[in-house]
């Protein structure tokens, strides 16, 4: 996903900036701090926290996958900020020292992760006393139809499975009440949950299909699997249940994601 992702890095830096921004504003650290995005793709929530904090702030931009990394260090050289470390880290085994970081950040990854167990267990280990995490994933599949519609469709037409409970996705962390659940297993404390609203836009068809296969990850990872008679099929279906998010400019689909904060007791 790493090509797309760069490619359309403003576009989702101005359409999911309310999710930035209330993530940034949550995390509650000050300047100077050291700071850990996890899952941090190309890096637009950290990129902007420590442009946002100043004042000598550190931060460590980590993802799985190290083409993510590049785009993201691309991203930051563009920017001018040189002090950021890039790293290629599992969030399920960091490879930092204990209570190292002052604040973790990390947005749409928790969800993805086989373990978020084990990840929440790790971020609370390199944490501070009194460090704080500033999370977002997404809310309920009705909350979300771009990404709900095509996986709808994807089970119905039996091209996957229906998600098994705790199987990691897009909308694997949407009920806040196992949400916290794991953040209180993993030792996190003083737990709040807001729902933020924003949409994504699209101006035609083609371009929303361009946004599955290119950029949303675990529905574009299926999409790959089929045969083009079978992909043809599903966006035909898609263009027949996209109707009532038509408008005079485009397409646009509303997305709902629920942005969590806790700290280290």
């Amino acid at each position: 996903m790493a090509p797309g992702w760069e490619r359309q890095y403003s576009w989702f830096e101005e359409h999911a900036r309310p999710v930035t921004e209330r993530m940034v504003e949550d995390l509650g650290v000050e300047p100077g701090a050291t700071v850990l995005e996890l899952a941090a793709g190309t890096g637009i929530v950290g990129l902007t926290a420590v442009q946002a904090l100043g004042g000598g702030t550190q931060l460590i931009l980590s993802d799985f996958s190290p083409a993510m990394v590049e785009a993201a260090r691309r991203r930051g050289s563009e920017l001018g900020l040189e002090n950021v470390d890039y790293r290629v880290l599992d969030a399920e085994a960091l490879d930092l020292p204990d209570e190292s970081v002052d604040g973790v950040l990390c947005r749409w990854g928790y969800m993805l992760m086989a373990d978020p167990a084990r990840a929440l267990g790790e971020t609370r280990r390199v944490l501070r006393p009194g460090g704080r995490l500033s999370a977002a994933v997404f809310a309920s599949p009705q909350q979300n139809p771009w990404a709900a519609l095509p996986m709808q469709i994807l089970v119905e037409a039996g091209h996957v499975p229906p998600p098994a409970p705790g199987q990691p996705g897009i909308l694997a962390l949407a009920d806040p009440e196992r949400l916290r659940g794991l953040l209180a297993d993993a030792g996190l404390e003083d737990v709040e949950i807001d729902a933020v609203a924003f949409a994504y836009p699209f101006d035609s068809d083609e371009d929303y299909w361009r946004f599955l296969t290119d950029m949303a990850g675990a529905i574009s990872m299926v999409l790959s699997r089929l045969d083009e008679d079978v992909l043809t099929g599903v966006r035909e279906e898609l263009g027949r249940r996209l109707e009532q998010f038509r408008g005079a400019d485009g397409i646009e689909l509303g997305a709902v994601s629920l942005v969590v904060s806790a700290a280290r007791g």
